[in-house]
């Protein structure tokens, strides 16, 4: 596959269409450059409302956007709908399932998947929630599941199916369990009235002491105390040790019944083949140095959730959100324009602009630097942030109406099961599991 077409431009390739490789791609607008942005969904994702995707809230289409659409207009890019199977550094090429492209700069945007730290039983069974085909997974197992505890004649042979258990207390999995408590609270004797609503337990997991471990004491606090007013159960300072898809244990002897472990316990970076193995860090993310470059390599960087920056400032590399991805695409497509200029590219800066997460209706934490707040105001902060970061006005305007909807009614979203899901699928590919309803 040509990819220049006999360009007399440099060519950037960008593997990813989130928040960081979009950015990049708007940096290098009416550049000169040829831009090949890259990947293996023709949409954008906005992941931090995959929860209420996954809770029957909102729909799919919602929260995803056209790549291509984002981009009409922009006369130095073009998209490809393909998977990258192989990175050869050497010879400045990547190969596609449609081929190989070359390219001059090449930009690794590629983001996270979930990480089950090794265990295959808890990656079998257990749900995870980092794309829209696993939040519908997610969504059909919870609806079916519901539907099979109509059926069963007892309180003990309904438990399983009632039972939901979140392994990880950080932003997911605080937020989903709130959605799910909301669910339990307002929805379940409407939709389902032969049920009660005591007998559906929300379970919150994690081997840390506290909730929302990046937030302030406070908001962790404050977090804590929405979840256990609405109902929900904390386990802190709980280890899973297994999971067989009908009971999870823990360290300690306690265990649960349950068909529904919603895991997020952790993330690794998605790495293409190819990147040299001692470029590759803890949690499976790529070593850059301060201008993101990949370490090894004079022209290939790397970005967001699969970079990993280590310095002084931070030992760790940056927080897996989407303000990290962003500044991240930001400071890169202004330093491959230095580079082109053959200037000196800039070292990499976060400005952490604080940190949002939302537990129900009227209740939100806002950690933004020395401002902190709870509650109301703190959830219209949540809810003016997401709506303006949403790409397209058409899906602000569908969000915004669902979320007066449920505000209204208590009941908004729509609980259908489109097609049934089978946990036989969970090994397989996302555009085999699921497709976008």
């Amino acid at each position: 596959m040509s990819n220049t077409d006999q360009s007399k431009f440099p060519t950037v390739v960008i593997i990813g269409g989130g928040f960081g490789g979009i950015q990049v791609a708007k940096q290098l607008a009416d550049k000169p450059v040829e831009i090949i942005l890259i990947d293996k969904h023709n949409y954008h994702t906005f992941q931090p409302l995959l929860y209420q995707v996954a809770t029957g809230s909102l729909e799919a289409e919602s929260i995803a956007f056209s790549l291509r659409k984002n981009f009409e207009g922009q006369k130095n890019l073009r998209f490809r709908n393909t998977e990258v199977t192989h990175v050869d550094t050497a010879a400045n090429s990547i190969d596609t399932t449609i081929g190989q492209i070359k390219y001059d700069y090449l930009v690794i945007a590629t983001g996270s998947t979930t990480n089950f730290f090794g265990n295959k039983e808890i990656e079998h069974y257990a749900m995870p929630m980092k794309s829209i085909p696993e939040a519908l997974n997610l969504r059909y197992l919870v609806l079916q599941n519901l539907e099979e505890a109509i059926l069963k004649p007892s309180k003990e042979e309904r438990a399983p199916y009632l039972s939901f258990v979140l392994v990880g207390a950080g932003p997911t999995g605080v937020e989903l369990a709130g959605s799910l408590a909301e669910l339990r609270n307002h929805v379940l004797n409407k939709d389902y009235p032969e049920l009660s609503k005591e007998e559906m337990k929300v379970y919150l997991v994690d081997f840390l002491p506290k909730v929302l471990g990046p937030f302030s004491d406070e908001g962790s606090k404050g977090a804590q105390d929405y979840l256990t007013g609405m109902g929900v159960e904390l386990l802190l300072n709980v280890k899973v040790e297994s999971y067989n898809g009908e009971e999870i244990k823990f360290e300690g002897g306690k265990s649960i019944k349950t068909k529904n472990v919603i895991w997020s316990a952790g993330v690794q970076g998605v790495v293409p083949e190819g990147v040299a193995k001692d470029a590759i860090e803890r949690g499976n993310r790529i070593r850059v140095d301060n201008v993101l470059r990949m370490q090894g390599s004079q022209n290939v960087f790397a970005i967001g959730d699969v970079a990993a920056m280590i310095t002084d400032e931070t030992p760790k590399g940056h927080p897996g959100v989407a303000q990290v991805a962003i500044q991240m695409g930001d400071t890169m497509g202004k330093n491959i324009i230095r580079l082109l200029r053959a200037e000196q590219p800039q070292p990499f800066k976060y400005n952490d602009k604080g940190s949002l997460a939302t537990i129900g209706r009227n209740k939100a934490i806002a950690d933004i630097g020395k401002f902190k707040t709870q509650g109301f105001f703190a959830w219209l902060i949540w809810m003016f942030v997401h709506l303006i970061s949403l790409m397209g006005g058409r899906n602000r305007v569908i969000v915004f109406i669902n979320w007066v909807s449920s505000y209204v009614t208590y009941n908004g979203g729509s609980r259908l099961i489109i097609r049934n899901f089978k946990r036989e699928e969970l090994n397989q590919k996302d555009e085999q599991v699921s497709t976008p309803d």
